[in-house]
């Protein structure tokens, strides 16, 4: 399909790292000349970000209808070396099969294939929804602001990657995924020199006393799809102390968790040891869809392309479809990258799984919620 490669050329050739205004720009514009749909533009982070970007088409007139909602984004995280052309565009280049660039994977070639299948489908009684969301890589910045500006479809379909879980290539849908929460443990003590240790509280000990907490926490786990989505905490920094001879006053130990839908390690039982205090520095909420008629309506449009392949999986990583569930939107994870694909060096996009991704988003908006 010659329109979707090209379409993902353009969209990626956009620089959208430092500021996706005129990758939005883009999408908006696109959207207009080819769509009859209403599109609006909100004011969702700076101006550099300049807002998400919303269309609507199908049921609009209908205060009560159903609403599915295709979601991606149009950021990126920086690229690598030889990712920029010299003119400051991204380089794009096709080979094998593949589309290479930066967000090839992450997610502008899922952001073309939704936008194609988001003009193409036939829709019913539904309002068909398209949101390309800015600072999805920067915590969730768009996707935050649109549900609190009222952005809540009852079902939506994320295009972030899903492809690959069960077999090489294939494309999943994945029913669930983990959230992070990272926190800063700070530990306080009081300074005296090194000779007289006594004379000091080591913050550094209490820092180790902490550590030593958090290394015995349980890890909660969930069962989704018949797999066991496990979470973790894991201290992956200390830093402390001002000079060899003085016993330090402060020590602070960052601590990576990832969590699953249900309960969380205790973290705060750090706070039980002597001037330990816990600050939680970002909490991205995980996943689990909460329609598993929807759920099984996706997996089915997905095995209509390709043969019967296709499970429902898990995945590791955490997207905006956590903020949308956690607001109460039913959401599923289907979009064309690949495990390990993304944010690397050679980013790359398969054209066969975006044209998959095309038909799948195109017979689902047409299917549902006929399908229930």
């Amino acid at each position: 399909m010659d329109e979707l490669t090209e379409l993902t050329r353009d969209l990626v050739s956009i620089p959208s790292h430092d500021g996706e205004a005129a990758a939005g720009d883009f999408v908006e514009h696109w959207l207009r000349a080819e769509t009859g749909a209403d599109v609006t533009r909100d004011d969702a982070g700076d101006a550099a970000r300049g807002g998400n970007v919303i269309a609507r088409r199908g049921a609009t007139d209908e205060p009560d209808a159903p609403t599915l909602a295709f979601v991606g984004h149009h950021d990126v995280v920086p690229p690598g070396d030889g990712q920029v052309d010299s003119d400051g565009s991204y380089v794009v280049s096709e080979r094998d099969g593949r589309l290479y660039g930066r967000g090839t994977a992450d997610m502008k070639g899922a952001d073309a294939a939704m936008l194609l299948a988001f003009r193409d489908a036939d829709v019913g009684a539904i309002e068909l929804v398209f949101a390309s969301f800015v600072g999805e890589e920067d915590g969730g910045i768009g996707a935050r602001a649109a549900i609190d500006d009222g952005f809540g479809p009852d079902w939506a379909l994320v295009a972030e990657g899903s492809t690959g879980y069960s077999e090489p290539a294939v494309l999943d849908v994945a029913v669930a995924h983990k959230g992070r929460r990272g926190s800063t443990v700070t530990a306080r003590g009081q300074a005296a020199h090194a000779s007289e240790p006594d004379a000091g509280e080591n913050a550094a000990y209490r820092a180790c006393d902490a550590v030593d907490v958090v290394r015995g926490l349980d890890w909660p786990s969930v069962a989704v799809a018949g797999e066991e989505l496990s979470g973790s905490v894991t201290v992956t920094g200390i830093e402390g102390g001002s000079a060899w001879n003085v016993v330090p006053e402060s020590c602070e130990v960052t601590v990576d968790e990832r969590t699953v839908p249900g309960e969380r390690a205790d973290l705060a039982q750090v706070e039980t040891i002597d001037g330990v205090e816990w600050t939680v520095d970002q909490d991205l909420p995980p996943m689990r869809c909460s329609d598993d008629a929807f759920a099984d309506a996706v997996l089915d449009a997905v095995r209509d392309g390709q043969d019967g392949a296709g499970e429902l999986v898990t995945k590791p990583h955490a997207t905006d479809a956590g903020w949308l569930a956690e607001a109460g939107t039913a959401c599923v994870v289907c979009g064309p990258a690949e495990p390990g694909e993304a944010h690397t060096a050679a980013e790359s996009v398969s054209i066969d799984v975006l044209e998959r991704c095309y038909d799948t988003y195109r017979r689902l908006a047409a299917a549902w919620p006929d399908a229930m």
